[in-house]
C-alpha cells in the first residue's frame, strides 16, 4: 500500500486462512475461495474505495 498508493496499512490477525482488506471499516476485498486476492487486486480495490480514478503503478 505504501509503495503503490502512499498509504500506511495495519495488519490485524484473524481466524486461520482468512484474508480481508478494509478501508475505514468497510471491507473492499476478501478471500472468496482457496485463492488469495493478488496484490494488484488489493491495490485496485483500495484505490476504488478511496475514489482514486488513476491507475496504480504496476510492478
Amino acid at each position: 500500500m505504501k509503495q503503490e498508493l502512499g498509504l500506511d496499512s495495519e495488519l490485524k490477525l484473524g481466524p486461520s486462512g482468512s484474508f480481508e482488506v478494509a478501508v475505514d471499516g468497510r471491507t473492499v476485498v476478501k478471500k472468496q475461495s482457496l485463492a488469495f486476492p493478488t496484490e494488484q487486486e488489493v491495490v485496485d480495490a483500495v484505490s476504488r474505495e478511496l475514489g482514486d480514478s488513476s491507475s496504480p503503478v504496476g510492478p
